[in-house]
């Protein structure tokens, strides 16, 4: 492995070495990526679960889809069959917006052999690849965690440093609800003060596969404005688009940003907290 993306050719030459992760999601109807599953998927893969496998107990503070105690999370990879030393290779059908979660936690988990599917799901099938409706085979295997505080920030950090030029908060919802318009997953529209904008999908090119890394290289840094990329801090509507992001920067090259996982449904739970609208 030599980054954080594969190609579906790739993948295919490794069916049956590496565990492939399922995370297929959507967010109005959370059981429609199970049933997706059930119906079809790349053979051999396990599914995960956004909201019961990805996240803990949401709700307040902790935001939409809070992280899971560190422990949890070890059992949910343990009885999913993933091990310290495997390859991890994870796909959604939402242009990797919940893959690059899972990679992000097994990241912060100290797992370095973890990668997205570039394309995901609808490149697999468009390049005529193997799809079977067969469950995986139970199985079991020991995680040890490596796990890495220092890769996310709590709400209370990021209203510490609100104001502070030397750390920049980037924000990967869509342009409209950064500006407050068009909200329809929180009480209240609009973004943390001092954010920047930079939609998840300005990571990809029009087929749904990643833009080249020397692409993505000069975007972040024209974004972060001479900040180096471990004076960044990412967040979103609930700390899952926030990973795609850090994804993106991470294979351009610019590793060390930081993770909010609460975002904006954490942020916005207490009104006595400042709320920007429009754009900067």
């Amino acid at each position: 492995m030599n980054g954080p993306i594969v190609s579906v050719e790739l993948l295919e030459q490794h069916l049956g070495d590496w565990v492939i992760a399922d995370c297929r999601h959507n967010l109005q109807d959370v059981d429609a990526g199970k049933r997706a599953f059930e119906a079809g998927h790349i053979p051999g893969a396990i599914f995960f679960h956004l909201d019961r496998d990805l996240s803990g107990p949401a709700g307040g503070d902790r935001g939409r889809h809070p992280l899971p105690p560190v422990d949890q999370w070890v059992n949910t990879l343990e009885r999913a069959g993933v091990g310290s030393e495997q390859m991890v290779v994870a796909y959604d059908d939402r242009e990797g917006m919940f893959a690059a979660r899972l990679w992000w936690m097994l990241r912060w988990l100290g797992h370095e052999r973890v990668a997205v599917l570039d394309g995901g799901w609808a490149r697999w099938c468009q390049e005529g690849k193997p799809v079977s409706a067969m469950p995986a085979p139970p199985r079991r295997a020991v995680f040890h965690a490596r796990v890495r505080p220092g890769e996310c920030v709590d709400t209370a950090t990021v209203l510490e440093h609100l104001h502070d030029p030397a750390l920049m908060l980037v924000d990967a919802r869509a342009a409209d609800r950064f500006r407050g318009e068009n909200e329809t997953l929180d009480p209240v529209g609009g973004h943390i003060p001092g954010a920047r904008n930079r939609p998840f999908r300005d990571n990809l090119l029009a087929d749904g596969r990643f833009k080249p890394p020397a692409i993505l290289k000069a975007e972040f840094e024209a974004l972060l404005g001479g900040l180096p990329p471990e004076r960044s801090i990412h967040q979103c509507g609930s700390g899952v688009t926030a990973c795609h992001n850090l994804l993106a920067m991470e294979y351009a090259g610019l590793k060390g940003g930081r993770l909010y996982p609460g975002s904006w449904s954490a942020w916005c739970a207490d009104r006595s907290r400042p709320v920007a609208v429009g754009t900067p």
